[in-house]
């Protein structure tokens, strides 16, 4: 069941947007945000009924939601959502697949990380392509002032925080033009591949995988 939700949305982003990269990246970023509150919403369930408390996952869940807004705000800026079309199609598979996440991450989280590992890796591998066929154009463009603020300029507390296979304050990417921006959203997905494998671990539940924790929290 994962393989085929993530395999028709591929499908369908690859299908209708073969030729339209920024509107393409644009509903990818729409959709990739909602997993995450998916898992935000369950968790705050468990929370509020007192049945599960870990305070860890939510920030970096949040902090994951936070740097696909920023990927989106970037593909808005290019100019991505320009089509109302594209608008709709979207926010109404972005709401289909909250609904979907969230009743699957209640039967079992592990599949849910899972599903969001593959539509990462889908993105990173996307990117990719996007890099190396138009590295000549992007380099020739400016950066976005969005970009620029939040992966350089900025509080960058939220971008370590979602990036649990590294240590703050590592990764700094360089942001100069509008191909560093593409590189870093990149290797951005390729984190949040990290973060979904280090959460569908056996010992996941018991440990931390806060970067700025300083000791791991006990689950209630």
């Amino acid at each position: 069941m994962i393989r085929l939700l993530v395999g028709i949305l591929v499908f369908v982003i690859n299908t209708i947007y073969r030729d339209r990269p920024y509107p393409r990246f644009y509903v990818l970023e729409t959709v990739a945000r909602v997993p995450y509150f998916s898992y935000l919403s369950v968790l705050h369930l468990y929370e509020t009924l007192g049945l599960w408390r870990k305070a860890d996952w939510l920030k970096v869940h949040f902090a994951e939601s936070w740097n696909e807004l920023h990927h989106l705000l970037i593909m808005e800026h290019l100019g991505g959502a320009s089509f109302w079309g594209d608008r709709l199609l979207a926010k109404t598979t972005a709401l289909i697949y909250y609904w979907i996440i969230t009743a699957l991450y209640l039967v079992s989280p592990r599949a849910a990380y899972n599903f969001m590992e593959l539509v990462e890796k889908h993105a990173y591998n996307s990117y990719n392509k996007f890099l190396t066929s138009q590295e000549t154009e992007l380099k020739a463009l400016p950066a976005p002032e969005i970009a620029r603020l939040y992966y350089r300029d900025g509080d960058l507390y939220m971008f370590d925080e979602f990036q649990t296979a590294q240590t703050p304050a590592e990764r700094r990417p360089q942001i100069n033009n509008l191909y560093d921006v593409f590189v870093a959203i990149r290797d951005d997905e390729m984190e949040h591949v990290k973060t979904m494998i280090a959460c569908q671990l056996p010992n996941a539940a018991l440990s931390s995988i806060s970067p700025h924790s300083l000791k791991p929290q006990t689950v209630e």
